[in-house]
């Protein structure tokens, strides 16, 4: 249930548990930490990219509310779009953000 504190069961598929343990421990514990995070079950999200060679963005960081599932509310979609041009403007000026 969502915002119930409550862990949900941790499911792996094929051979996720394998590769995910076959990281750095220091890897493991931040995405260890991440996944008892999503089990409470409130969903947060960053979204960032890595297209540009010497830096990453984060293009937006928020708490999904989407009424529609697990699809995305097209406001936060349209101001990713958005941020993803100004990130690119940005870097391509020398990235001064």
């Amino acid at each position: 249930m969502p915002g119930t504190g409550v862990d949900k069961p941790r499911h792996w598929v094929a051979s996720a548990k394998k590769d995910y343990l076959s990281f750095p421990i220091e890897v493991q514990d931040e995405m260890g930490y991440a996944l008892g995070l999503a089990q409470l079950g409130d969903t947060f999200r960053a979204i960032y990219t890595v297209r540009f060679a010497d830096a990453v963005y984060v293009l937006h960081a928020f708490q999904k509310k989407s009424k529609s599932g697990i699809k995305t509310d097209q406001t936060d979609v349209t101001l990713i779009a958005e941020r993803l041009k100004r990130a690119r403007i940005d870097y391509e000026s020398g990235g001064t953000s």
